[in-house]
């Protein structure tokens, strides 16, 4: 599924017009991308969390000069959904 898709698929079940629904999921993409940036966890109820997880430095392998590399320690972000998320993906998936 495409993000269109997900905007047609919001707007077909609440009514609401597709350029408005387009503007809400921008926005609430783009602020989720400014706050995890800026350091911050965001917690959705009942959907999960997105926030920046601190990486190790660590040493890795360059295979196509057979080289080490050093790869600095980072930030990157990540989502954990929540509990019931994971209950729904699991009991929908068994089901296929």
């Amino acid at each position: 599924m495409t993000k269109l898709d997900l905007i047609k698929k919001i707007s077909h079940k609440t009514g609401i017009e597709r350029q408005d629904v387009t503007a809400v999921l921008e926005s609430m993409m783009l602020n989720v991308k400014d706050l995890v940036a800026g350091g911050e966890t965001i917690y959705l109820r009942g959907f999960g969390s997105f926030g920046p997880k601190k990486r190790a430095k660590k040493t890795a392998r360059n295979i196509s000069n057979n080289t080490t590399i050093i790869i600095p320690e980072h930030f990157a972000p990540f989502f954990k959904p929540s509990k019931s998320f994971v209950k729904k993906v699991m009991h929908n998936t068994n089901n296929k």
